[in-house]
């Protein structure tokens, strides 16, 4: 049956369509909430972990009205003050005295997972300082991590889901368009690294990258209930040139191409161009993404 619309990896067909008018006329005065909620049970739409996909069914039942395939229950609440991004501020006065030495001098470095800590948000406040990006909260799965030398910070990492289409990536992995869309999940996408502006520490960034890649799968699997299997980056090659990546066996795959994923007229760049850096944690790492049950 053909499908009328196809929203992250799930076609909607007519008898979908008809189950969802139905539910709809059946529940009068029900939430939009509530109704994602009922399909998702219905379609057993749920995240790795069980959780159900309500902010994707969400947008699937939002693009489905919007397309006029059905009339959604009308908002039961509706905020009428624009949106405005909260910017994390350092809740901690941070000690900012140099470090300056050796990585063996420096001693001990702890690693620490810290979403949903006390300490998340020092993180914030911390990318947001000192980052050339800024602080922009994940959505998706996600982690932050902060690396302590004693009692002082000394870096942060922020991973998250990967982009869904990424050129170069999907080249150097090999999967199909259908073993993507199953397997994507089995990514993860260092969207911040930051080493603090006054931590001098040779090879200190290259040595965390590498603890990573060993403490981020059993870490991922624990908070998602699944592992990753690659790690992937993006690098801003007119400010950086990923010496710690390179230097800590992480992949060159090649360049985006400057448009970013809501470009629609493809009529070239308009950001930054960026070199794609990729990290397999297992050797097997292509057959795996390559399943498609």
């Amino acid at each position: 049956m053909d499908a009328l619309l196809t929203y992250r990896g799930r076609a909607v067909s007519t008898d979908d369509v008809r189950f969802l008018r139905s539910l709809i006329i059946d529940h009068p005065g029900t939430s939009r909430r509530k109704l994602s909620l009922d399909v998702c049970a219905a379609w057993g739409w749920v995240q790795p972990n069980g959780t159900p996909r309500d902010a994707v069914c969400r947008g699937l039942l939002l693009a489905l009205a919007r397309a006029g395939h059905l009339e959604l229950p009308p908002p039961q609440w509706v905020s009428h003050r624009p949106r405005r991004r909260t910017v994390p501020t350092l809740p901690v006065e941070v000690d900012r005295t140099p470090v300056a030495t050796t990585l063996a001098v420096l001693g001990p470095v702890e690693i620490r997972q810290v979403r949903r800590t006390p300490e998340e948000a020092l993180f914030g406040g911390l990318i947001q300082e000192h980052h050339y990006l800024g602080y922009v909260q994940p959505v998706g799965e996600h982690l932050k991590f902060m690396a302590y030398a004693g009692e002082r910070p000394v870096a942060c990492l922020a991973w998250s889901s990967a982009p869904r289409h990424l050129g170069p990536r999907d080249r150097f992995i090999g999967w199909s368009p259908e073993a993507r869309r199953a397997n994507i999940r089995f990514l993860a996408y260092n969207s911040r690294y930051l080493i603090l502006p006054w931590v001098q520490v040779p090879h200190l960034a290259s040595h965390l990258l590498g603890r990573m890649a060993r403490m981020l799968p059993a870490e991922w699997e624990r908070v998602y209930g699944h592992p990753v299997y690659f790690l992937e980056t993006f690098v801003h090659t007119e400010r950086y040139r990923g010496t710690c990546y390179r230097a800590a066996n992480w992949i060159v795959l090649g360049q985006t191409t400057g448009r970013g994923k809501d470009d629609r007229t493809h009529r070239g760049p308009n950001r930054p161009v960026k070199d794609v850096l990729g990290y397999p944690l297992v050797r097997d790492f292509r057959e795996r993404l390559a399943r498609v049950a």
